[in-house]
């Protein structure tokens, strides 16, 4: 059964459209994230480790949101790697253990997200007129704002 929450349908396919899209890219840093948390050396590897971690599931939080966001809207979530490859704009480098690059991938990772969801809080309110997603993708870049702080921290 269709949602009738007083958006247009097209309206809400639009953004359910980029949800999965941000679903993808929130997925593609998860498991980053998970690859450094196993994988980082560093004279402060706990430290470290545990940063992935906190960050880690912070962003599995952030998956299932979406994806139930998503659901909302009366669309379907994406859930496959090869769909969430194809729908990222995230980057996937080479492996590294370095902790260095391991922040600078995540950092740009972060930014890219920031700058895609800066734009989508004008596109659901403006366009779309989806307040409510609005609303969740400034909370949501308010998050990754917080997140990129603490790496570019570590980066000075």
């Amino acid at each position: 059964m269709k949602a009738n929450i007083g958006i247009s349908e097209n309206n809400l396919q639009s953004v359910a459209k980029r949800l999965n899209q941000i679903l993808a890219d929130e997925y593609v840093l998860y498991t980053k994230l998970r690859n450094y948390h196993w994988n980082v050396e560093s004279n402060n590897f706990m430290e470290l480790h545990k940063l992935y971690e906190d960050m880690y599931n912070g962003v599995d939080e952030v998956i299932d949101e979406i994806a139930e966001r998503v659901r909302v809207l009366g669309h379907y979530a994406e859930g496959r790697l090869i769909d969430f490859l194809k729908l990222t704009s995230l980057l996937e480098p080479e492996s590294t253990n370095n902790p260095k690059i391991q922040m600078e991938n995540l950092l740009s990772d972060h930014e890219t997200i920031i700058r895609g969801l800066r734009e989508d809080i004008t596109r659901f309110n403006d366009e779309f007129r989806d307040l409510g997603n609005a609303d969740y993708v400034t909370g949501l870049m308010e998050k990754h704002e917080k997140w990129a702080w603490f790496l570019r921290s570590y980066l000075k």
